[in-house]
């Protein structure tokens, strides 16, 4: 994979700044953190080279310093709010990022629930989280948040929340998702912090956009299509280029909501510190690229796949017109079409000319190998067999894994695991069978030894895959993205 990132140099400034900021407000700061903290494979798409737990690096090396509080809205509880990309409730994915903070090595000071409004999930998870050892904070619903100032920063506004008992100088505030209430949660925390006399300060590390790189750059409108069931719009920062004379690029939510945030700042701490949204970030990621070029063809290529990526929500029903639309203007933005993505012209291709549904991905070399559906195997597993025969350098005519072997695994399903018949092997019965396989064959145990290289490569197929083969290619790191039609006219599809 070529580098567009320079992942040490991140590491270092970033850890860097963030010391800086908390010298700044007197030795605390409560920072906001937007995006994923760990596993952010947004990132490391679009800027090749940072690692997906980069966030989560830096924060260790400030371990000693700092401090994690989670919060959940209450009413996300109260309607079992599901993570799209991890298929869990938010109030499950707290104990997740808990138990994952800890594994890190860092303090995990308690949960925040926001919005608590004495509803009924949300009293029981508070008393789980109790009986698990976990201090509970509870944050009330402040009538006329955010505008009515006066009565937001008072003893029944901000005041009426429980106080965050912390004890580091750098409080992390992070979250399942976006509306958990991070920003309302750091203000309050200032309120209280005043109120006793300690002096702290609030700051906010998101990733995207990137600030000082220019407003259609690839990166930036990469988040924007990662984003567009949103409603997030990149913009320039009018308040930056009005009190500093440069272009910032920020998005739409931080610019419409800094008058009022900058008012609470004033009401709470007598003056803001922040002249512009864009001063409130810390996040240096855009000062160590380090091959422009190669991140904003990887940046494009992430683009094209959020494209079917929205397409294929559309069809699933769980989507709209409106994401779709809005990343095909991005797309004209940037310049590209689906024909600067080879995997997919292949793949459709070769279902046309087989009359089955096709697969197709494009290694590092440029080279691009085609999977068909054959009657053991769909063409998502054929594909893959064939990249791991062209990894391991063995010859496209060799057999890794012959009906000898399959088809006792198929009469296991149809006989016994009540499968229909008409259903092929999924991707992980093909990686257990390849690895028994392996034992004894020297073809297929090279083969298991290639699987890390599929990292990073690009794949398409002419359908849309089963949650269990798109699962398989995206713990093996490989960028799927698939048409937008099924294989049969079923309304049911796993």
């Amino acid at each position: 994979m070529k580098i567009g990132f320079d992942n040490e140099k991140y590491l270092k400034i970033q850890s860097e700044h963030i010391r800086e900021r908390i010298s700044q407000f007197g030795g605390k700061l409560y920072l906001e953190f937007g995006g994923k903290l760990f596993d952010d494979f947004h990132a490391s798409r679009v800027l090749p080279g940072f690692h997906p737990d980069s966030k989560i690096t830096m924060l260790r090396e400030l371990k000693d310093q700092a401090e994690i509080i989670i919060v959940i809205n209450a009413a996300d509880i109260e309607k079992n709010k599901v993570r799209g990309d991890l298929g869990i409730t938010y109030d499950m994915d707290v104990l997740r990022l808990a138990d994952a903070f800890t594994s890190f090595g860092l303090l995990v000071s308690g949960v925040v629930l926001t919005r608590f409004d004495n509803q009924p999930s949300a009293i029981a998870y508070e008393k789980k989280l109790q009986r698990l050892g976990m201090r509970v904070y509870r944050h009330y619903p402040i009538t006329g948040y955010p505008s009515d100032i006066p009565y937001i920063v008072s003893d029944e506004g901000f005041g009426k929340n429980d106080y965050i008992e912390t004890s580091r100088p750098l409080v992390v505030i992070t979250a399942p998702g976006p509306g958990s209430g991070k920003m309302a949660t750091c203000l309050s925390q200032l309120y209280h912090e005043h109120q006793r006399g300690i002096q702290a300060g609030y700051a906010k590390f998101e990733t995207f956009p990137v600030w000082n790189l220019p407003l259609n750059h690839p990166v930036n409108l990469a988040y924007e299509a990662a984003t567009a069931d949103l409603d997030d719009v990149n913009m320039i920062d009018p308040f930056h280029l009005e009190a500093y004379g440069k272009t910032c690029v920020n998005y739409n939510r931080d610019v419409e909501v800094f008058p009022v945030l900058n008012a609470i700042f004033e009401k709470i701490q007598g003056t803001s510190p922040y002249q512009s949204p864009t001063d409130m970030g810390v996040n240096m990621v855009g000062l160590c690229i380090s091959d422009d070029k190669t991140v904003c063809a990887a940046a494009n290529q992430e683009i094209i796949r959020r494209y079917y990526s929205a397409l294929c929500d559309r069809r699933r029903g769980n989507g709209s017109d409106k994401p779709v639309r809005k990343i095909e203007l991005l797309m004209k933005k940037a310049g590209i079409s689906v024909s600067d993505r080879p995997c997919v012209q292949a793949a459709n291709l070769k279902a046309e000319q087989t009359g089955a549904p096709a697969a197709a991905m494009q290694m590092e070399d440029g080279k691009i190998l085609t999977g068909r559906t054959s009657a053991l195997l769909g063409a998502s597993s054929a594909l893959l067999l064939n990249a791991l025969k062209y990894l391991a350098d063995i010859d496209d005519s060799i057999e890794l894994l012959s009906p000898t072997v399959l088809d006792p695994i198929m009469d296991m399903k149809v006989k016994h695991l009540g499968s229909d018949g008409s259903s092929l092997l999924h991707l992980n019965e093909i990686l257990i069978a390849l690895a028994i396989a392996g034992v004894s064959d020297r073809n297929a145990a090279a083969a298991i030894g290639k699987l890390a290289e599929l990292k990073g490569l690009e794949a398409h197929s002419s359908v849309i895959l089963s949650q269990i083969d798109e699962g398989v290619f995206k713990k093996l790191g490989v960028n799927l993205t698939c048409e937008p039609k099924y294989e049969t006219q079923k309304l049911y599809h796993k």
